[in-house]
């Protein structure tokens, strides 16, 4: 089954196309991710598939509706998490989980029995009473993925979601979205430049640029590379590249650490390099490929986890072609 459809879809702000014929199916169930640097139009994606924002052109369904001519059933369906905190900071959690309550149409009782659940299920039941403005941004973004599950969602929305957040805190606002979907089977769609964060997902998307640039699992993301890079120090790094080069085949770049290169199964290279070389190596390292070398192996750009947008290709040097 499909939670979220979409085919060419389009917007446009004045001529310029923030989206650029998007085609997309998430299955239901799934951890879904939009990966992409700011400016890239995940935003603007998410806001058209939440009903905030009519398409120009195209077609996209939510939980079975069309987002523009069944735009009310699509809401009754969804929860969303802004990158912006939305929360009244003078009220407690409790008083803001039950306004939500009455905007999802939930009955006294049921609004009191769902506000507990949500409160249980974030961990925030001993802080229920204490107004939001004394609430860390972690425990703020807690109440805030606990205010879009009220109402039972089928799809939670959750925009750039631990924007701000540092690592610890981070990792535990997942461990709470990962056991929630585990719990109730829900779908969950979010946007994000945080490499490690796409890690979480069953599939990304690759988005740059208003378009969807190339989709699949981070496992399946990652092979496309296949190479792993192996850093390595040598006691005379200006005869180990000639060495590299005649004894085993393999192009080393050098930088300022020593010398890089791509090698299959780096891991069982290693050892081989070790030994054939002749020279004494001082210091060797192998990464695996990562989410960023496929964002920079489709796009020419690579992401900063800093947020601060992308990366020239040219800027990181020929070895990462």
């Amino acid at each position: 089954m499909t939670a979220i459809r979409a085919e060419g879809l389009y917007a446009y702000y004045g001529t310029t196309p923030a989206v650029n014929g998007l085609d997309l199916n998430v299955p239901e169930g799934a951890t879904f991710g939009f990966l992409g640097p700011n400016g890239a139009g995940k935003t603007t994606t998410i806001s058209m598939l939440t009903t905030l924002l009519r398409p120009t052109a195209g077609h996209a369904e939510v939980a079975g509706f069309d987002v523009t001519t069944h735009a009310a059933e699509v809401r009754r369906r969804i929860g969303i998490v802004f990158q912006e905190s939305t929360l009244d900071l003078e009220l407690t959690a409790t008083e803001n989980l039950r306004f939500q309550a009455d905007l999802c149409g939930l009955g006294r009782a049921e609004a009191r029995a769902a506000v507990a659940a949500m409160l249980d299920m974030m961990e925030l039941t001993g802080r229920d009473r204490t107004p939001v403005r004394h609430f860390s941004t972690g425990l703020r973004r807690r109440l805030e993925i606990a205010r879009g599950l009220l109402g039972s969602p089928r799809v939670l929305f959750l925009d750039e979601p631990t924007t701000g957040l540092d690592t610890q805190t981070r990792a535990a606002v997942w461990h709470h979205l990962d056991r929630l979907r585990e719990e109730q089977g829900i779908t969950v769609f979010f946007t994000t430049h945080q490499l490690e964060e796409a890690e979480h997902c069953d599939r990304i998307a690759i988005f740059d640029r208003g378009k969807l640039v190339t989709e699949g699992s981070p496992a399946e993301l990652k092979s496309v590379i296949g190479a792993d890079v192996v850093d390595l120090r040598t006691e005379d790094d200006r005869l180990a590249v000639d060495l590299l080069s005649d004894r085993f085949g393999l192009t080393a770049e050098s930088t300022p650490g020593g010398l890089r290169l791509r090698v299959q199964d780096g891991a069982s290279m290693v050892p081989r390099l070790c030994t054939g070389l002749g020279l004494t190596v001082r210091s060797v390292t192998v990464t695996p490929p990562s989410l960023d070398d496929v964002y920079l192996h489709h796009t020419g750009t690579a992401i900063r986890d800093s947020g601060s947008g992308a990366r020239s290709l040219d800027s990181l040097g020929e070895g990462l072609r």
